[in-house]
């Protein structure tokens, strides 16, 4: 089967990859978004799904708006593609583009759809709370996400994975279901489903003032929080920034998914829940491990940090870096 690849970001990659050295598919070009400047050094950087493409020598097209880019609509049009593949590429396809290949137009999307529509699934799902997340294959239609589903393919979200964990799981997971949807396909042994439009549920972009974290919501809402919008969920501390990277939500119910590491904390935790402070205040440190903090219901232990200008750091570095004490205050 001959395909066009249309993705960007590293969640992409391993269904292009899987793409490339399977015996049944070649990947004819790759489109990706325009090179971007990226890091502390502001070089400009390729997107890590062109990187892959330069290295299996294929065609990369980068039109700024693919929809107005004559030569790339062109090209497309007389490379007779079966089919394109679009993973996270970054813009919307024109119906014209939709229309193009011989078998279809497959998406792969990050959640189960029609739940999680938009462009930040897998940061929403855990920032809701969600236990069961997955990857959905699907027609592609004009709209935002509401092609009609081919497969479906689900995994369970653990305590502690964040958003970088959760994407590479289904990452892999859509590369495997991708491979699956186009063979049966191809081989007319799918049955299109049509979304049911009233389940519909949106994962939008992520804004600046969604990192701003609020210490009277429960422990486990900002766990929930900081976890999907890993790395960049903020607060202050000593009226400076401070990125809370990693946290554990100290409670009961979910003491049997730490890590062995903090296991020692739970037999701590009924002393622990005698504890009280205002919101946002450290109220306990655990040698060793790091600082616990009150929030509007229940305790967080904070994991790992960053200061404004520093590396990532433990929660027992922080506390030892900075003489960190009881009674101190992180802010909104």
């Amino acid at each position: 089967m001959k395909v066009i690849f249309f993705g960007t970001p590293q969640f992409a990659v391993p269904t292009l990859e899987k793409l490339l050295n399977h015996p049944e598919f070649e990947v004819l070009a790759v489109v990706t978004q325009p090179d971007k400047v990226r890091g502390r050094g502001k070089k400009v950087t390729p997107s890590p799904v062109k990187s892959v493409a330069l290295m299996h020598n294929l065609p990369v097209w980068q039109p700024q708006r693919i929809k107005k880019d004559e030569a790339t609509l062109k090209q497309l049009k007389e490379i007779n593609a079966d089919a394109f593949v679009v993973i996270a590429y970054g813009q919307i396809l024109s119906q014209e583009i939709l229309d193009m290949p011989r078998i279809a137009c497959v998406n792969v999307h990050g959640s189960i759809l029609p739940e999680y529509r938009g462009a930040a699934p897998i940061q929403w799902c855990l920032h809701n709370g969600e236990e069961e997340t997955g990857i959905t294959t699907m027609m592609m239609d004009a709209g935002m996400d509401t092609g009609a589903m081919l497969l479906k393919a689900t995994t369970p979200i653990g305590l502690l994975d964040n958003s970088q964990d959760l994407a590479e799981k289904l990452a892999s997971i859509g590369a495997d279901l991708l491979v699956e949807t186009l063979i049966k396909l191809q081989n007319e042994e799918i049955e299109p489903i049509p979304q049911d439009n009233s389940q519909a549920t949106y994962a939008p972009l992520i804004k600046k003032e969604d990192y701003r974290l609020d210490w009277s919501k429960s422990a486990i809402q900002l766990h929930n929080k900081i976890r999907g919008f890993y790395p960049n969920c903020v607060a202050t501390f000593r009226d400076r920034p401070i990125k809370i990277i990693g946290t554990v939500p100290l409670t009961a119910d979910n003491s049997y998914q730490l890590p062995k590491l903090l296991q020692e904390i739970e037999t701590k935790l009924p002393e622990l829940s005698n504890l009280s402070g205002k919101p946002g205040e450290v109220v306990s440190i655990v040698k060793g491990i790091g600082a616990i903090i009150q929030t509007g219901k229940g305790l967080l232990l904070l994991q790992e940090v960053q200061l404004a200008g520093k590396r990532p750091q433990s929660g027992w570095d922080f506390v030892n870096g900075s003489r960190l004490t009881v009674g101190e205050e992180l802010g909104v």
